[in-house]
């Protein structure tokens, strides 16, 4: 980082990202590398891929966390929230007002549930390509689908990634990584164990709408998609929300710019309004940057630990699963009705995988191939 600046500019930066980030996490993390590293030159690239490496390493949605902690180095902590606030309002807002209105235009939200199974089985696939490359961690994927079968609540999933982490420590194919190039950053470690207590008190405690979506964030391993299944549980699964509003609300999250963890706005806005949709918010990003909190002080000595590495090869393959698990239920079996929705889902998976459309529109082109068909 070249010079300290201030919470204005990261907010005037980040509010650009936010309204132009289209891609998911991986596209994020190059329009910050793009826009951060070689344009304004904030740090270099050795010091931005151990950041990125960090927050792909911990749990949590990893394109926000390398932007929070980007606002950090830049600005302070003043810095870090106006970095938050910025690239994730954009989507927030639009989300909200779209669950609003989300009865309305059956057909486009029929559109939705079905592109829907079209997303969650591109993200199953490219996480099984680079979270499962062998036939051990492919059979940590399928123990996790049928940990999941037999015990189809959060606990499950929180078994079935403790089970993958044991899997991978029992394989211990993790290895030590180089010290790290990670710059200089405003975190004491007296912030970062005060991080750690309240991750863990917060992960216990929390109760209710915020209970529910903070134990969302704080599981996300591996991508975030991750947290379909998982807010699924603490809304759906609660009888606070239709299956049909949340695969909606979750086709609808595709379309728009800045991070997928702002679908949780839409399912607080759609349950209380905008009281619900700022706890939901809050909620789902906490855990993130509490434990990336807790966690920079001493990545440089996590980095090189083989065994942790182990670790979340294993509970990473288990989330595949997991995914693997949501893709059926409940949103294929919520989002197919026919053949005809399994050929629409069909065409919206081959123009994401094969022709490499953007996400958003291939949600717009389902929306109203589904308008049409009713």
């Amino acid at each position: 980082m070249n010079r300290q600046g201030s919470p204005s500019e990261v907010f005037r930066v980040f509010l650009r990202l936010g309204l132009t980030s289209f891609g998911g996490p991986i596209a994020h993390l190059g329009y910050f590398r793009d826009e951060l590293v070689t344009r304004r030159r904030w740090l270099d690239d050795a010091a931005y891929a151990d950041l990125v490496a960090l927050c792909q390493f911990l749990p949590g949605p990893a394109s926000s966390q390398v932007g929070f902690a980007l606002g950090l180095m830049r600005a302070g902590w003043r810095g870090a929230a106006a970095a938050f606030l910025a690239f994730t309002l954009p989507s927030a807002l639009i989300l909200m007002i779209f669950a609003m209105g989300w009865g309305a235009g059956g057909g486009a939200l029929a559109g939705l549930k079905i592109v829907a199974v079209a997303i969650v089985a591109q993200a199953v696939l490219g996480m099984a390509r680079t979270l499962c490359p062998d036939r051990e961690r492919a059979s940590i994927a399928v123990m996790a689908v049928v940990l999941l079968a037999l015990l189809p609540t959060a606990v499950g999933m929180i078994g079935a990634i403790i089970a993958g982490a044991a899997a991978g420590l029992a394989l211990g194919r993790g290895q030590a990584r180089p010290p790290a190039h990670a710059p200089r950053l405003a975190v004491t470690r007296r912030q970062s164990l005060l991080a750690a207590i309240a991750f863990v008190l917060l992960l216990i405690l929390g109760t209710g709408l915020f209970g529910g979506f903070f134990r969302a964030g704080a599981l996300v391993f591996g991508g975030g998609h991750v947290v379909l299944p998982l807010l699924e549980q603490a809304t759906v699964a609660q009888g606070w929300l239709s299956h049909d509003s949340f695969l909606a609300g979750y086709g609808a999250a595709q379309a728009v710019p800045g991070p997928l963890f702002t679908f949780a706005a839409y399912l607080g806005m759609a349950i209380d309004g905008i009281p619900g949709a700022v706890i939901a918010l809050a909620a789902i990003f906490l855990p993130g940057f509490l434990i990336l909190i807790a966690a920079l002080p001493h990545w440089d000595r996590l980095r090189q630990a083989a065994l942790a590495q182990s670790a979340m090869q294993g509970a990473n393959a288990a989330v595949v699963g997991i995914l693997g698990a949501a893709l059926y239920d409940p949103v294929f079996t919520g989002g197919i009705g026919d053949m005809g929705d399994f050929a629409l889902a069909l065409a919206g998976f081959v123009a994401l995988v094969a022709w490499r459309m953007p996400p958003w529109v291939v949600v717009a082109a389902s929306a109203a191939v589904g308008a049409l068909m009713v």
